[in-house]
């Protein structure tokens, strides 16, 4: 009975990972389907949002997703976030690579859903299903911009920085040894979070920050008629980048939230592993 127990939990868990990566990306790529896709429909073209519309989108997506996820399993929605968290505050080793996996689930059906729903709209601004509306479910060095001089390296450096700052600040707003929001806020701050990174660091690279939300969509998108959806717009194999460099980054962002802040803060009752306490009032 207590093994039946375990591995229910451990579904519950998954299953909270699955549906809370959902909802982020439902809203993510959706957002960047009505911007690129439909906004290049209208007249003039534009007419349904910019790149402000789509990092708030982002960032409510993170923060709604969360709320679906958190008490089952933490809500981490992203393999650098459950990485950095084996590492550095307890999470199971043996739950990282099933929290991935159910992540990157998650993900993939979101981008089939938004791929089915924008269908007509992506067809008609580009029949070729190249990288003018690949953006939409993954992400391209400068944002498929050939004019600016990004490639597979700078954009690697470009998401390894962005992610470090994501885990710094997600470490830190979970941290209730800290000054944790209250009043079940965390979910709301870690949207912002992602609304601000989308908006200083969208540039190099489209801050995917997160390998589930950028190769789940991706294999979404090359399943579904985009053949060059592994590859930038130079032709170069790039669908490692936004996988490895968000892995780095998240235990660099860490790792250095530990060492500058999270060592010297006052000792308390242990954490529950991979998921913010309960504060206590």
């Amino acid at each position: 009975m207590a093994e039946k127990r375990v591995r229910s939990g451990l579904i519950g868990e998954l299953s909270a990972e699955f549906l809370g990566t959902m909802i982020l990306i439902l809203f993510g790529c959706g957002v960047v389907a009505q911007v690129a896709a439909g906004g290049a429909l209208t007249d003039p073209p534009g007419g349904l949002g910019d790149h402000d519309s789509i990092a708030w989108a982002w960032g409510l997506g993170v923060t709604l997703g969360v709320y679906v996820a958190a008490r089952l399993s933490g809500a981490h929605l992203n393999p650098a976030v459950t990485l950095a968290l084996a590492t550095f505050r307890g999470f199971p080793w043996r739950k990282v690579a099933p929290y991935a996996l159910a992540q990157t689930a998650g993900a993939f059906v979101a981008a089939l859903l938004v791929r089915w729903n924008y269908s007509e709209a992506l067809a008609k601004a580009d029949p070729g299903h190249t990288v003018k509306t690949q953006t939409v479910f993954s992400t391209l060095p400068a944002n498929g911009n050939p004019a600016l001089p990004v490639h597979e390296w700078g954009a690697f450096r470009d998401q390894v920085i962005g992610t470090a700052i994501l885990l710094l600040l997600i470490m830190a707003v979970t941290d209730v040894l800290n000054t944790a929001p209250g009043a079940n806020l965390g979910p709301f701050i870690t949207g912002l979070i992602v609304v601000a990174i989308g908006m200083a660091w969208g540039t190099n690279a489209g801050y995917a920050i997160n390998p589930a939300r950028d190769f789940g969509p991706r294999l979404a998108s090359f399943i579904t008629g985009y053949n060059g959806a592994w590859r930038d717009q130079y032709g170069n194999l790039y669908f490692w980048v936004p996988i490895l460099g968000p892995l780095v980054g998240g235990l660099l962002g860490a790792g250095t939230y530990k060492a500058f802040v999270g060592r010297f803060l006052p000792t308390a009752e242990p954490e529950p592993p991979g998921r913010a306490p309960a504060s206590k009032a």
